[in-house]
């Protein structure tokens, strides 16, 4: 369901038709229907004005879920090693949709969710794969995302129900890439800022190619920030679980936001590339690749195995505290 045209109340400006603005006195957020239910921008009102804080979507980029500012992954995140998804003994071939022929962040961000609620705070989106051909999961579900603003707070709801006939294994999470630095909304961001990270997490995974290979184990030290400590410039892509759901974000120019999830987020993907002016906190249910470790009997993957009729249900929160509100 697209968005119908209209003009943004504050500025003036006319929006794309493609995006819904949601507004509070600290956030704007911009999210995407038809590009399955991603967000084009999040920005927060600081004392300087408005600031990016979620990496901006360019104009081009609108319909690809991996440009925006953050997009859902839903009914996995991440990878399935070789598209072959293994449960309950039988084996299915999912399309291989990532650059490394795997199936990759779930299978519904190229779809078009329909709009249940709007108020100029909150939206929900649903997707019922019933409804879908080629849809690139063998079991039926619906899916449902909620983002809501109230002052410094975004909140982010998540589920999925099993509309099917026969369990199925599952999973979900979101996307989202900060900014490194915080910068006018069309001014150019620093590369080399780094934010002072906190993420209490014990344990991480062994990967190969980015998936898992084993059970959780030592935080590797590139990964490890248990206590806060600099991004740094150094290349991050890791899995981390046995965390307390929280996450902490200390930007250099005075704003501190602060990650809290609900315990289904078992995972966190840390994703810092070099020489970019982004980074990607995940808050996730699953390993990489965890259909192939849940079906090898490898403990703690975050599989979610859904019985007929069945919801689970999860959010997360993203508070900021600008230096003036």
């Amino acid at each position: 369901m697209t968005a119908a045209p209209g003009v943004d109340e504050e500025s003036g400006v006319e929006l794309d038709p493609r995006v819904l603005r949601l507004r509070s006195g600290v956030w704007e957020l911009d999210v995407l229907p038809d590009t399955g239910a991603a967000l084009a921008a999040g920005r927060i009102r600081t004392r300087e004005g408005w600031r990016d804080l979620l990496r901006p979507t360019p104009a081009g980029g609108r319909g690809v879920p991996e440009r925006c500012a953050s997009f859902v992954m839903v009914p996995w995140s991440n990878r399935v090693r070789g598209g072959v998804l293994r449960y309950r003994g039988q084996t299915w071939r999912l399309q291989h949709d990532g650059a490394d022929g795997t199936a990759i962040h779930g299978a519904t961000r190229y779809a078009s969710w329909g709009i249940e609620a709007r108020s100029p705070g909150s939206v929900t989106l649903s997707l019922d794969t019933s409804d879908l051909i080629g849809i690139n999961f063998p079991w039926r579900f619906v899916a449902r995302v909620t983002y809501a603003l109230d002052g410094g707070r975004l909140t982010v709801s998540t589920s999925v129900q099993n509309v099917d006939v026969e369990p199925f294994p599952a999973g979900f999470g979101h996307h989202p890439y900060l900014r490194r630095s915080l910068v006018a909304p069309g001014a150019t961001p620093s590369s080399s800022a780094q934010p002072v990270l906190h993420v209490p997490a014990e344990r991480g995974y062994p990967l190969e190619a980015g998936m898992a290979v084993g059970p959780a184990g030592p935080v590797p030290p590139r990964a490890d920030f248990r206590r806060p400590r600099r991004l740094g410039a150094g290349f991050v892509d890791d899995v981390l679980t046995g965390w307390d759901g929280t996450v902490g974000i200390q930007y250099d120019e005075g704003v501190r936001v602060d990650l809290t999830a609900d315990p289904t987020y078992s995972h966190v993907v840390l994703y810092a590339p070099q020489r970019r002016a982004y980074f990607a906190v995940e808050p996730v249910t699953n390993v990489n690749d965890a259909f192939t470790l849940h079906a090898a009997g490898v403990p703690g993957t975050g599989v979610l195995e859904l019985q007929p009729e069945e919801v689970r249900t999860a959010r997360f929160t993203l508070d900021v505290t600008p230096s003036e509100a």
